[in-house]
């Protein structure tokens, strides 16, 4: 085996490789902080003064870091305050369902400064690769960026792609998105590399980072929308299993439900038929609530935040809230028994506006049907968390890349 010469650039422990490695940890104080000045990050990092101040004005000749205005209010002369050029990259995320592709740009600091939503209502199986394009194109138009300024996409689509035969699995209701060669034309189509990610696995990397799950590395997070889904996150990996499969829990047989022969072809399962989005209005329905069955999603969420709120003074939402929770409950203890998370997530149209009192009533219930008793919490990010979880995604490995300064 061949050695390596001491002092290489990018041997451990080389001023090279250490100079990088306080590059890259004053980096993410200024993410995490906010502009700050070389006193204070010569503070927070341990450095000297000296030594801060040949860092600032290495990063700042580098284009990763500006001067962005002075303290004020303080006695003694204004220190300059240095921040993450916002625009040292650009990061590209995307969410992919039948009816819309929604688009967004980045910076590298995580500002969001461009977003853009395609319609496809009924769309036919082809035009996939012009619609990924157009997306995008509309989200950095409204940046005022173009194509080859984004340095990463990140695509979210229901299902996963199988790493063997590159065919997306597990989501027959997305037409166009199973051909074997759908990654390759994209990759001819986009200018910049890009990566493709189960859209909860995408909701709980939104969490993991901004949200509900952070500082947790164990979690399970349930999303109940258009579909009943999980994210497995283990160690503080994501856990996806052989095919891209693992979390697909709408697939879990359930009791209460009769068990679902081929769910691939039926695109169910039932832990879906059981507590799906087409369960709460059955439920309403069963309990002498008036109300449409369809759209399901925008009529169950409606059911949800009109039961969390009267719940106390009408019975009917009361018993709605209970029979619901019971029916989340079930696939739940079964993920419980299996993996015993320290925390379960729970997300999605389908979930959230039933509010605390839902999450109170699921937590009691899976108090008694579980051995382990694992923290329930409603996730905190509100606002298109798939989405977000595929810009947090491209954008980790952005700054990887564009934050390394030992090469």
């Amino acid at each position: 085996m061949a050695g390596t010469t001491p002092g290489t650039p990018g041997t451990p422990g080389t001023p090279r490789v250490l100079r990088a490695m306080n590059d890259r940890a004053a980096l993410e104080l200024l993410l995490t902080h906010g502009p700050l000045s070389r006193t204070r990050i010569g503070k927070l990092t341990g450095l000297s003064k000296p030594t801060a101040s040949q860092l600032l004005a290495r990063l700042e000749a580098d284009g990763l870091v500006v001067a962005s205005g002075t303290t004020e209010g303080r006695p003694g002369p204004n220190a300059q305050l240095y921040g993450v050029n916002p625009a040292a990259a650009y990061a590209a995320g995307m969410d992919v369902a039948p009816e819309r592709i929604r688009a967004a740009v980045a910076d590298v600091t995580g500002r969001v400064v461009g977003e853009f939503e395609l319609a496809t209502p009924g769309r036919a199986a082809g035009g996939v690769v012009r619609h990924v394009v157009d997306a995008l194109g509309g989200a950095v138009k409204e940046a005022g960026l173009t194509p080859g300024d984004v340095h990463r996409l990140v695509i979210g689509t229901p299902g996963a792609f199988d790493p063997a035969t590159g065919r997306l699995r597990y989501a027959s209701h997305l037409p166009g998105w199973h051909s074997p060669t759908l990654l390759d034309e994209l990759a001819v189509a986009l200018p910049m590399p890009f990566a493709y990610e189960n859209d909860v696995n995408l909701v709980a990397i939104a969490e993991q980072r901004l949200g509900a799950a952070r500082g947790h590395e164990n979690f399970v997070l349930l999303w109940n929308e258009t579909g009943l889904g999980a994210a497995l996150v283990l160690g503080g990996r994501l856990h996806r299993g052989f095919t891209g499969g693992a979390g697909e829990v709408g697939f879990l047989p359930v009791p209460g439900t009769p068990l679902v022969r081929q769910v691939a072809k039926a695109n169910s399962g039932g832990f879906q038929e059981l507590a799906g989005v087409q369960a709460i209005p059955r439920i309403a329905k069963s309990l002498g609530i008036r109300t449409a069955g369809q759209p399901y999603v925008p009529t169950a969420a409606r059911l949800l935040a009109h039961a969390a709120a009267h719940h106390t003074d009408d019975e009917r939402y009361d018993r709605l809230l209970d029979a619901y929770a019971e029916r989340l409950a079930t696939g739940l203890a079964a993920l419980v028994a299996v993996l015993d998370p320290e925390l379960i997530v729970l997300s999605g149209a389908a979930v959230s506006p039933g509010g605390e009192p839902l999450r109170a009533r699921v937590q009691a219930q899976l108090a008694d049907l579980a051995a382990s008793r694992p923290r329930l919490v409603l996730a905190a990010v509100e606002h298109h968390p798939v989405l977000r979880g595929a810009l947090e995604s491209a954008l980790a490995t952005t700054r990887d890349e564009v934050f390394d300064t030992s090469r």
